[in-house]
């Protein structure tokens, strides 16, 4: 990978400070991954932004936590330190859903894992605080975002206090922070105390009770309430489910023994198209860091660097995603002159072949707000853009993207653009023009298409806010009828999800039998991961489906989710006990057989393991012949 002379990188040591003349940072940006200055990461662009005001900015990566020096190397900051965990959840970035040690970090240099802690936001403001007492500590990053209030924590299995108190910081700027960060730093080179800063929206700051200074505040059941009554705690994740949106959203405030409060003031407002453009022209290197390159760069990096951001906010609603409460439900977009002047700058890299490997975002279709009224008046409380059905006012428009995606294929040294971001399928077959759709299948996939239906149970769907499953067959019909115009032959490849509250058995084997009616066998499935502020998680972890507050069936035991991951993999002949044990507890038995419409044959066992066919035993060991290989290509 090309690099670029240390010197157009954020200093990270005292020597790259005082290269630059600089006796003492404005601020200190302590963070879990390594340091890659690419618009992609967050800390990348909230330094490059603070910079662009006046404001000097260095940069710890992965400091070791076990060493208290090792958060001084750059001295006291004048304004305040900033603490952000990563691209990722810690934990999410430390653990499978089977509470499992992953094997490597793409965002580590190596790909190396253990080089963070465990909840790195917290350990790192606590690291700081042992040297620095009175240093003003602010929050960022989607850790802190998501964890702002109490929460439900997966891997602890218990709720958690709001990450400021635990930390033991002043602020956490939360949400997408180029508004929030810029205020405080004003504010903070005004000279006020940190403790004064209760005002900026997009904030989560500590009080005491009876000093709650914001206007109208909605109080939340307090910590003790909702750990101990899952029902109060449903209540107060709606409430704070439905004050995510910046025009109409209250402030919050969270009781915690000992008179102490927490008051999350409502969110920033979205950035206009010219204050997006602002922030993806700032002087990004582009890449990690020089420092990496004799551990092999830093993995994450590779996978953007040829890729595109054309928009962030996502108004799909998906029960298990957190977008709502870290980027929102308003869609904003950068303009095309933006992306196109990003995309021939990556041309001109000597390293790039000609491929474009995205163009999009969170969601690659959306690039603008679902109806004209969010801009002024925000979203709907209460009701979702595409869930269940898409509401009358949506405007599914996808002209602007294939105007994109069009210029951006006739640049030269553009062989091809691809689209890679997740692509709403409902939001297409709103659309009553299918032109984007004919334009992904000629230009912009190549072989397979990947969407997430994620089941085909509209019991499961609901609960995952996702459309019924006769949407999803709908758009099949459609992108199979424009390849076959088109001369394609091209696939679609599904992604699907296992153990998703609402997921019983009976619904887990319905997933089943659809794949096998489909004649395929997903190498990867995703069993669902409950992570912080997120709808699912709140289902999973209380039981009840926080909008309607009625009961919800949750499969949390390991076995019962090995069993439901198991079906969607039932080819697999390691699966074949679990998937048998499935279909007895389903009853049935009618799928054991040799039956076109079975999932496994019968089989006699030898022991505890099954003796596949086309396997010959001889002694304690199994010898594979060639017939097993046949079969296991059958089964």
């Amino acid at each position: 990978m090309e690099q670029t002379d240390n010197t157009e990188f954020l200093p990270i040591s005292r020597e790259d400070m005082q290269k630059r003349g600089w006796e003492q940072c404005d601020f200190v940006f302590v963070i879990g991954d390594a340091y890659v200055d690419h618009s992609s990461f967050g800390p990348a662009i909230i330094s490059r932004h603070l910079e662009a005001h006046g404001y000097r900015v260095g940069i710890i990566s992965q400091p070791d936590w076990k060493r208290d020096d090792s958060i001084s190397i750059l001295g006291e900051p004048r304004l305040a330190f900033l603490v952000c965990g990563g691209n990722m959840d810690s934990m999410v970035n430390h653990y499978t859903v089977a509470k499992k040690r992953r094997k490597n970090d793409a965002y580590t240099p190596g790909g190396i894992m253990g080089r963070r802690p465990d909840y790195a936001t917290v350990v790192y403001s606590n690291l700081i605080r042992r040297t620095y007492k009175k240093t003003p500590i602010v929050l960022g990053g989607i850790e802190a975002s998501l964890r702002r209030m109490a929460h439900y924590d997966y891997w602890s299995d218990k709720v958690k206090r709001s990450i400021l108190l635990d930390a033991g910081a002043d602020l956490i700027s939360y949400g997408m922070g180029e508004h929030s960060m810029l205020e405080i730093a004003e504010a903070l080179d005004s000279g006020m105390k940190v403790k004064d800063i209760t005002f900026i929206p997009g904030t989560v700051y500590r009080t005491k009770e009876g000093e709650v200074s914001a206007y109208e505040p909605v109080y939340l059941p307090s910590f003790e309430e909702i750990t101990t009554e899952k029902k109060k705690y449903a209540e107060s994740f709606m409430i704070q489910y439905e004050n995510t949106d910046p025009f109409t959203a209250k402030p919050l405030v969270e009781r915690y023994p000992n008179k102490v409060m927490v008051v999350q003031n409502p969110p920033s407002k979205p950035l206009t198209e010219q204050e997006m453009d602002d922030v993806y022209a700032y002087p990004y290197v582009g890449t990690f860091h020089p420092s990496y390159r004799e551990r092999g760069g830093v993995p994450a990096a590779g996978e953007i660097r040829f890729s595109l951001a054309s928009c962030r906010g996502c108004f799909g609603g998906c029960s298990f995603c957190a977008l709502t409460f870290h980027q929102g439900r308003i869609v904003q977009a950068r303009s095309h002159a933006s992306i196109i002047e990003e995309a021939k700058k990556m041309t001109e890299n000597e390293d790039f072949k000609g491929y474009i490997h995205d163009v999009g975002g969170p969601t690659g279709n959306f690039r603008r707000p679902s109806c004209k009224k969010q801009m002024e008046k925000g979203v709907c409380r209460r009701k979702q853009c595409l869930f269940p059905q898409p509401c009358p006012n949506l405007k599914a428009d996808h002209s602007d993207y294939i105007r994109l995606l069009r210029k951006l294929r006739k640049l030269p040294k553009v062989k091809k653009v691809f689209v890679r971001s997740g692509i709403r399928f409902d939001y297409v077959m709103a659309d009553k023009d299918d032109t984007f759709l004919r334009e992904l299948c000629e230009h912009h996939i190549s072989g397979q298409l990947r969407v997430a239906p994620e089941h085909v149970s509209d019991k499961v769907l609901h609960a995952m806010g996702k459309p019924s499953n006769a949407v999803y067959q709908r758009f099949l019909k459609c992108y199979e009828r424009i390849n076959k115009r088109t001369g394609k032959n091209q696939y679609v490849v599904p992604y699907l999800m296992s153990s998703h509250p609402g997921s019983t058995l009976t619904e887990a084997v319905k997933l089943a039998e659809y794949i096998r009616d489909l004649g395929y066998m997903p190498e990867q499935v995703q069993d669902f991961y409950p992570t912080p502020a997120t709808i699912s998680t709140c289902m999973y972890y209380t039981g009840l489906d926080p909008r309607t507050m009625e009961p919800v069936y949750v499969p949390k035991k390991p076995h019962e989710k090995a069993i439901q991951r198991a079906l969607i993999q039932y080819r697999d002949p390691n699966n074949y006990e679990l998937v048998k044990e499935a279909l007895y507890k389903a009853g049935r038995e009618d799928l054991i057989g040799f039956g076109p419409h079975c999932l496994i044959p019968p089989r006699k066992l030898s022991g505890k393991k099954p003796v596949h066919k086309g396997k010959e035993k001889t002694g304690k060991k199994v010898r594979k012949t060639e017939k097993s290989k046949k079969n296991r290509k059958k089964y």
